[in-house]
């Protein structure tokens, strides 16, 4: 099982968000009554070849995080952070190869006990008050994904996360969301588009 990338990275960044807000820049539209436009949204996350897929709201900057490393465990895992200075929030998304490049089906429910066991393990072993809130499962087109809910406390402050576990082939894939733990209502909200592969 490959670690998520970058830990302490992702967690400064969750706490700090010191990204600068991206200029912005309005044409000047010469009609009287322009179009309605739509309602703007962010970058797109797709892992496992698409098959886990969501667009996030307005206002993340995407950034790369470090590839991983044989010292680590995570010889060649990629991923990518994204993070919002408006809402305080950061979603990493990484996907790399199975342990021992395993194939597995797209709904594995023993590759993802094993995920689930191996990540909580994880976290426990690097966060002292890591703490498994809950746990879910649901499959998007035949994908089955767990999510696990969690409190810690990173970089100095509360936090709530979910991680959503999946796999396919010989991949996986690993989808972190990162809040304030005073912004649970926002946490539920990004959740909940996340699952609905909005």
């Amino acid at each position: 099982m490959f670690r998520t990338l970058s830990h302490a990275a992702l967690i400064a960044a969750a706490l700090a968000l010191a990204a600068p807000a991206m200029a912005q820049t309005h044409a000047h539209a010469k009609h009287a009554a322009p179009a309605k436009k739509p309602a703007p949204t962010g970058p797109k996350v797709a892992t496992l070849k698409g098959k886990f897929s969501f667009t996030l709201p307005a206002g993340y900057v995407a950034s790369s995080m470090d590839a991983g490393d044989e010292k680590d465990g995570t010889t060649g895992a990629s991923g990518t952070l994204y993070q919002s200075e408006k809402e305080k929030r950061v979603v990493m998304a990484s996907e790399g190869p199975t342990p021992q490049q395993a194939s597995v089906s797209d709904y594995d429910p023993a590759f993802l006990d094993a995920a689930v066991q191996d990540f909580v393990k994880q976290q426990s072993a690097g966060l002292p008050d890591f703490k498994k809130t809950g746990e879910k499962e649901f499959t998007i087109k035949g994908l089955g994904v767990r999510e696990i809910d969690s409190t810690a406390t990173q970089g100095g402050g509360r936090t709530l996360s979910s991680t959503f576990l999946a796999g396919s082939g010989t991949s996986m894939s690993i989808v972190q969301v990162i809040s304030r733990a005073d912004d649970q209502k926002g946490h539920e909200a990004l959740v909940k588009r996340i699952v609905a592969g909005k």
